[in-house]
């Protein structure tokens, strides 16, 4: 056991696939205080009523910019957005500000007889009420908040945004151009954020400022193969209401705009991070900012989406941990490294082939896919040290049949990661879980608010299912499976012990030494990400498990009618929520109310 999470931890710990969405100026849901037209009270149907107002929350909030519009809807004028400023947003956001947009909102929600709504808008309501009860208590905290993570920052982040911004006519050519001509106004009011964080205090690690310039700069050093040219090329020859001259032209103009407003961008976010590094007045946890514990509860809530204390989701990971392994010690005969080896050679080398694998083979436990396309890119040499091993774009709510997936080659060490990387991707990971649930037809402002819990919880749920479809034994697949859990227990538990417990470097260094893992280095590489990407692996690995204490609920009230296609679809059916929400909604959708 002690060797094989040895043998294992120095890879996996950036082994963090993620599905890339919207690009938010800050991870917390920001709404007009006013919205006309929603203020009427017992006129008509208050299902009609309730869907009016959530339509309009919807249109203003995807219309704050250009990049939510686009990611959000193909077709915005359909649902009657036209004229949309083009802009990247911007990070120049105030507490009082947020804490009135909230208050506004909710009293707005408030005025709506609950009792009179159905199933579907009691769900969402239920979660706007959540939501801006978050936003408002996340308030006093705005600067705590870190635009520039090391993991999902807004410098790794960006470019793969532009480079998938899709060409459905001119129209949206013209669009990107002019927002690329943006970039700087956008990259300055981030750094404004950041020399705010740094007049307060908060402003990140040294360590962390490093790993962000060598990100930017990696970036840079592309130079002329950066592929914010090749991606624009490619997805302006694909406009055939262009001539050959006007495609040439639009392929000036982005080289011109990458050179004069993007590139100058990156430079400056460098400049300024070199010159606010050393403002910083903490190298360690959360726990050592004024009210740090505070904020990472309500961090662990956002990304979790758990209603337990830190506390008690440290003993629900040492649960799982102990159930772990108790599940590899009955499985006599063959040892974690014999079944590693059988998975590095599976045979199982080809994307596309491994997603129709995983596509057919979901079909007894999970309910009937939507029909999709999908298409499998991969990460440009020059960013494959700086991104994940993997990541899905969600495709706009009214254009789900067309789906990316991008794969990151350096990380595919053995055919096994390639496989469980696919199913966290793709099936029955985010891929499936987010078309599924726009083939239920739910209300759009769902898709505008973030459950990093639910979605990567399902995911991982997902990869951690996928070792028994692998051609392994189940034997060999067990063992994979509960040593990959227990590796990513570990990183949850560093996370709460780092930012909660105060776990300086050496605390850090005897935790996983306790589970024979003595790299230092390795140790030290830990410790810092985690420093830059507060409850990042919490969403993963506590979503993971809140899924599986879900499944736990469903079968003891289902007894020997347990199913567990009815189960996934019930879960798949409430769609991203608070867990609390989603035990509640799950027999609701279940039972057709």
């Amino acid at each position: 056991m002690r060797s094989s999470l040895s043998d294992y931890i120095k890879s996996a710990y950036k082994n963090q696939r993620k599905c890339i969405g919207l690009l938010a100026a800050l991870s917390f849901l920001i709404i007009p205080v006013m919205l006309p037209g929603c203020q009427a009270k017992n006129t008509g149907d208050e299902n009609a009523r309730f869907e009016s107002y959530t339509q309009e929350l919807f249109c203003k909030e995807v219309s704050a910019n250009t990049v939510n519009l686009h990611y959000t809807l193909k077709e915005p004028e359909k649902y009657g957005i036209e004229a949309a400023p083009v802009t990247f947003g911007t990070f120049d956001v105030e507490a009082e500000a947020v804490k009135a947009s909230a208050e506004n909102i909710r009293e707005v929600l408030l005025g709506f007889e609950y009792d009179e709504l159905d199933t579907e808008n009691k769900l969402t309501y239920d979660i706007l009420n959540y939501q801006l009860r978050m936003m408002k208590e996340s308030a006093d905290y705005i600067l705590y908040e870190e635009p520039l993570s090391l993991v999902s920052g807004v410098q790794t982040q960006l470019p793969v945004v532009l480079s998938e911004y899709q060409f459905y006519d001119r129209e949206d050519a013209d669009v990107y151009l002019e927002l690329l001509g943006t970039t700087e106004e956008y990259f300055d009011s981030l750094i404004k954020f950041e020399r705010e964080k740094a007049a307060a205090g908060l402003f990140m690690a040294d360590y962390a400022a490093d790993t962000v310039i060598s990100q930017c700069q990696a970036f840079l050093d592309m130079g002329e193969g950066n592929y914010l040219y090749s991606t624009f090329t490619d997805r302006i020859n694909k406009l055939d209401d262009l001539t050959e001259e006007e495609k040439s032209d639009y392929i000036q103009d982005n080289a011109l705009a990458v050179n004069d407003s993007v590139f100058p961008a990156y430079e400056k976010l460098i400049s300024s991070v070199e010159e606010l590094k050393g403002s910083g007045k903490n190298e360690k946890g959360l726990a050592y900012l004024p009210e740090g514990t505070d904020y990472y509860e309500l961090v662990v809530r956002s990304a979790t989406g758990s209603d337990r204390t830190v506390e008690e989701l440290e003993d629900m990971t040492r649960r799982q941990i102990s159930a772990d392994l108790d599940a590899m010690e009955q499985v006599l005969g063959i040892s974690t490294g014999e079944a590693a080896e059988a998975a590095a050679s599976m045979g199982q080398e080809n994307a596309e082939m491994i997603l129709s694998y995983l596509k057919d083979g979901i079909g007894t436990a999970f309910p009937e896919p939507p029909d999709t396309v999908l298409e499998v890119k991969y990460v440009a040499e020059e960013m494959e040290e700086h991104l994940s091993p993997a990541f899905y774009m969600i495709p706009a709510i009214d254009n789900t049949q067309e789906n990316v997936i991008y794969i990151n080659q350096a990380h595919m060490g053995d055919d096994l990661t390639l496989f469980t990387t696919l199913a966290h991707e793709g099936y029955p990971g985010h891929l499936y879980q987010t078309t599924y649930y726009e083939s239920t037809d739910p209300d759009p402002i769902r898709s505008m608010m973030d459950f990093g819990g639910y979605v990567e919880g399902w995911a991982t749920y997902a990869e951690m299912g996928s070792y028994y479809l692998t051609p392994l034994s189940k034997e060999q697949a067990t063992l994979l499976q509960k040593n990959s859990s227990i590796i990513l227990a570990l990183y949850a538990l560093a996370d709460m012990g780092i930012h909660y417990e105060g776990w300086s470097r050496m605390d850090t260094v005897g935790f996983f030494k306790t589970y024979g893992i003595t790299d230092a280095q390795t140790v030290e590489d830990i410790y810092e990400l985690i420093i830059g990407s507060p409850g990042n692996y919490l969403k993963y690995y506590i979503g993971y498990v809140e899924f599986l204490e879900l499944k736990k609920a469903w079968a003891k009230e289902t007894g020997a009618e347990f199913s567990q296609k009815e189960f996934h679809e019930a879960v798949l059916g409430v769609g991203p929520a608070p867990f609390e929400i989603v035990e509640d909604y799950m027999w609701k959708v279940s039972d057709g109310q």
